[in-house]
């Protein structure tokens, strides 16, 4: 083979690699594309995005859509954005919805809605298409004590102000439901709740719920009213019921301390007749003492024996005549 034609073999290798190098680093046709839009862009510019690893695609493409909805946006703010992690295409496309719906809202609070990690683009939405929120069944006690069970819908729109700081929809639904027990609790009967269900919604949409948090509530709708139990009814159940097991308690202690008297009483009466026992066993000591000292007399001894068995002999006729005591004269 000819070695000019080797030579020229090589150099449009060299060329088409060359070419290669220099077009997948230099964005030609995005630089061409920017152009065309009317986006002012130098190539110097590109190829630094390049080295600054930033893709141009990702800012050049967003530039192009601002430049034609109309916003004054630099290539600077849009490369800042993304070396700060933001999402740059979003942050421009609510920007030009926000444009479109005539909401003022300028590229810096975007971007800073956009770190702080809340989609600006559905913010955007949520301002110019309310959101409804529906808070779970909230149950609430009025005066009368007769259980009543809420669910409101709570409309919603984005404040673009206050997206940055402000509490979330979990707040919103939080407060709402405080609103709604604090009402109904302040009712003097449920009836006047079924009757009037709005005005719970105009008592809580008075309080300003939606002060500190990201939204602005515009109405607060009564989904649904139900009667639940009556509370009142079974706490004085309950009550009666402990009422009930104190009562006894207290009867079953005093009994307890009763029997315990009792028994008390019967070993005291044991007691006492011990003692008598013990009294009478010392009788025949002290006649035999009174008899050896001469202090009583024969006759004296016999008197006394004489009137110690007509004594039970009277006993024992009168046990006799006893109907209750004696089997055979009752019948």
């Amino acid at each position: 083979m000819d070695t000019s034609l080797i030579s020229i073999f090589l150099l449009a290798a060299v060329v088409i690699i060359a070419l290669s190098v220099f077009f997948t680093f230099v964005p030609v046709m995005l630089w061409i594309s920017a152009l065309a839009s009317g986006v002012r862009i130098g190539i110097i510019t590109l190829v630094a995005m390049r080295l600054r690893r930033v893709i141009p695609s990702r800012i050049v493409n967003p530039m192009i859509k601002a430049t034609k909805a109309g916003l004054d946006l630099t290539i600077n703010q849009l490369e800042s954005h993304f070396l700060a992690g933001g999402n740059v295409d979003r942050v421009v496309n609510a920007l030009i919805a926000a444009h479109r719906a005539n909401i003022h809202l300028e590229f810096e609070r975007a971007a800073a809605i956009d770190l702080a990690g809340r989609d600006v683009l559905q913010a955007v939405q949520m301002s110019v298409n309310p959101r409804v929120i529906e808070t779970p069944v909230v149950s609430a006690v009025a005066k009368d004590g007769i259980e009543v069970k809420v669910i409101a819908r709570v409309t919603v729109r984005t404040n673009l102000d206050r997206l940055v700081g402000g509490a979330g929809e979990e707040t919103i639904i939080a407060r709402v439901g405080e609103g709604i027990v604090t009402t109904v609790g302040s009712s003097s009967s449920h009836k006047d709740v079924l009757e009037n269900p709005d005005m719970i919604s105009r008592t809580v949409l008075g309080k300003g719920l939606d002060a500190g948090t990201a939204f602005e509530i515009l109405s607060i709708d009564i989904a649904d009213v139900d009667v639940g139990k009556n509370i009142g009814a079974h706490l004085q159940t309950e009550q009666a019921e402990a009422d009930k097991r104190i009562a006894q308690a207290k009867a079953e202690e005093r009994r307890a301390m009763a029997v315990a008297q009792e028994q008390e009483m019967k070993a005291k009466v044991v007691e006492m007749k011990a003692k008598v026992v013990e009294a009478e066993s010392e009788v025949p000591l002290a006649m035999a003492e009174a008899l050896r000292e001469g202090k009583l007399g024969v006759m004296d001894y016999m008197n006394l024996k004489n009137i110690d068995a007509d004594t039970q002999m009277r006993s024992s006729l009168g046990k006799m005549n006893d109907p209750g005591k004696n089997g055979d004269n009752a019948e």
